[in-house]
Formats: structure tokens, C-alpha cells, sequence
């Protein structure tokens, strides 16, 4: 004979409430007198009770899923964000879909889709490369459910994201590289229409412009965020007959590439160049020589947009300023950096 899992029944009997009383107190404690509140919650820890996701779910019209549009599952960036993301979506509830938007078979019209045919409640995207007709956020029926993390759409200020202060992290870096003596300072940039790439970049010549530092073409690389792009901008330093002391690269990624490429002609790092990262993923402390880089907090990123992205689900109104939360970064000084050669 089986036992029968404890019902909301069982749980009003023992609290000796109605099993409306039960219901509301489960689904906002707030209305409930705070008496009977702890009646309720000792109830259900006495019985064993345990909420049925999947009936709340059909109760609420609602799927109990939400969907991350990641650019590049290979990128390690994103695995803390991700990380972040299913710590709260777990503590509520929620289950997370992923899908990798540089995949073929990922169509562009997406997001669209996951939420016209309820397999998702809320999207948080962290691709701001999508073309914005494919993503619902013009839609008054979605667009309260689409957040953007790490990467907001350039002209799209009413769009609720979480991201960090890009412009705010190239300035610190030039003032540490300037601080260090460097006064001729390189950039290896990330894809050329990317919101971030021009962001650390603008951030990055302002800085020099104010510390009256030369802006150089020739010193500023094409880069994709990739190691193969870091190492093709060593052989462009390389090849130039005046060398910036210092190179700024608009990731970690990149300015692995970027050292590997040099070391293995000889070039040593920090004493002939200086190199500084963006990101600061796990292996930039193991990294020989360990790289200085600014530091994203990226599990807060991810647990950030998932709190407010449920939140919306749920129907909360939330403050105007959580339309757009932008999170301080911080510099990471390492091995990878020291004063200015002489000469």
C-alpha cells in the first residue's frame, strides 16, 4: 500500500484554517496576519507538504520556464552568469532553457517564438547583436518579460537590462597602465558594431584624450573576442616600427592570445609590453604571466536579471530605476603589468 503525499487538506486540518487561507499564505505571505502566517508555515513543515509546481504553473497560465539566449556557449564568460541565472530561477521555481543564438539551426526569430507558444514565461538575453525586430520587446503582451544582461542594444534606453559600467572599466585601466609610467598605449577591440567594443573603447580615448596620451590608429587592432584574434594582433605589434609600451584588450580571451603569440617570439611580458584584459574569467589568475584585467561581476549580473525578470513574471511592479541596473567593476591588478620600459 503507498503512502498518499500530504494535500493542501492535510495542511489547513493541521493549521486549523481554511485551505484558502493555506493558498494565500503560500502565494503572498504579506496578506496574512503574521499568527496566522506561522500557523500555516509550521503545518507545512509538520505534514511534509511540498508545492506542486506543475498545478501552480497551469493555475497561473504560466510555463515555470525561462529562456537565456546566450551569443556563445563556449565562451567561458558566460558560465558564471548562467550560473547566477539558475541559482535564483532554482530558488523560485523555475527551470532554464538555454540556446545558443550563433548556432545555425537557432532561428533569428527565437524569442518570439518561445513565448507565442508558452514553452517559456520570460526571456533574458545576453546577445545584443539580435536584430531587435526578432526580439519582443515592442510587444506590450512580452515585452515586460524580456531582460537584457551583460549587453544592452545601442538606442534602446526604455529596455530593462543589467550591465556593467564598460566605459567606467577602460578608464581605470588607462589610468593604471598610465600610472605605471605608459604613455603610449595600444587597444585590441572586440567586433567592430558590438555595444561593448564601443563602449571600452570611447571610455579608453577619453581617458587618454583628458591625460593629453596620443591616439594612435595604427596602435588600435581589430579583434572578436576570440584567442586567434588576440595572437593576430601580437603579429600587427610586432610588425610595427614604433610599438605602444602598453596594450589594452577589450578581453581575456583576447589578451591570452595576444601573450601566448608574443612569448613564443621572445617578447617578454611585462618587461617589453604591458597587457590588460576585460572580463576576468577563471583562468585569468592561473594564466603565466597572471592577468590584470577588470573584473565583471558576473554571477551578480545573472542573479540580478533573473530576480527582476521573475519578479516581472509574478506582475510586481518594480521601481523605475531596475529598468536599467548598471553593476561598478573593478580592476584586478596582476603579473601581466609594470612600469614602462626605458629607452
Amino acid at each position: 500500500m503507498s503512502l498518499r503525499s500530504p494535500r493542501i487538506q492535510d495542511v489547513a486540518r493541521a493549521a486549523g484554517v481554511s485551505t484558502a487561507t493555506v493558498s494565500r499564505t503560500l502565494s503572498n505571505p504579506d496578506l496574512v496576519a503574521e499568527d496566522t502566517r506561522k500557523l500555516v508555515l509550521d503545518a507545512v513543515a509538520s505534514t511534509g507538504y511540498r508545492i506542486n509546481p506543475t498545478a501552480r504553473n497551469l493555475r497561473r497560465r504560466t510555463t515555470g520556464a525561462i529562456v537565456v539566449l546566450v551569443p556563445n556557449l563556449g565562451n567561458p564568460f558566460f558560465s558564471l552568469i548562467l550560473a547566477g541565472i539558475e541559482t535564483v530561477a532554482s530558488a523560485n521555481s523555475f527551470s532554464v532553457l538555454i540556446a545558443d543564438t550563433e548556432q545555425s539551426a537557432v532561428k533569428a526569430d527565437l524569442a518570439i517564438e518561445y513565448l507565442h507558444n508558452h514553452r517559456a514565461d520570460g526571456l533574458i538575453v545576453l546577445d545584443a547583436s539580435l536584430p531587435m525586430a526578432h526580439v519582443p520587446v515592442n510587444l506590450p503582451k512580452f515585452s515586460p518579460h524580456v531582460v537584457f544582461a551583460c549587453e544592452r542594444p545601442a538606442g534602446a534606453k526604455k529596455l530593462i537590462s543589467v550591465t556593467v559600467d564598460n566605459h567606467q572599466g577602460a578608464a581605470i585601466v588607462i589610468r593604471h597602465l598610465h600610472g605605471l609610467g605608459h604613455d603610449r598605449i595600444g587597444h585590441v577591440a572586440g567586433p567592430a558594431s558590438n555595444v561593448l567594443t564601443v563602449a571600452r573603447r570611447e571610455g579608453m580615448i577619453r581617458e587618454l584624450q583628458k591625460r593629453n596620451l596620443p591616439v594612435r590608429r595604427e596602435w588600435f587592432f581589430a579583434g572578436d573576442f576570440s584567442i586567434e584574434s588576440g595572437a593576430r594582433a601580437a603579429r600587427q605589434w610586432l610588425a610595427l616600427g614604433d610599438r605602444p609600451t602598453a596594450v589594452f584588450c577589450s578581453s581575456d580571451q583576447m589578451a591570452f592570445g595576444f601573450i601566448s603569440e608574443l612569448h613564443g617570439c621572445g617578447i617578454g611580458i611585462p618587461a617589453d609590453v604591458s597587457v590588460v584584459g576585460f572580463d576576468d574569467i577563471e583562468i585569468a589568475s592561473r594564466f603565466i604571466p597572471a592577468l590584470t584585467t577588470i573584473r565583471q561581476p558576473r554571477i551578480e549580473i545573472g542573479a540580478i536579471a533573473a530576480e527582476i525578470l521573475i519578479r516581472r513574471i509574478s506582475g510586481e511592479h518594480l521601481p523605475d530605476d531596475t529598468s536599467d541596473r548598471r553593476l561598478p567593476v573593478e580592476l584586478m591588478v596582476r603579473n601581466s603589468t609594470g612600469p614602462a620600459p626605458r629607452g
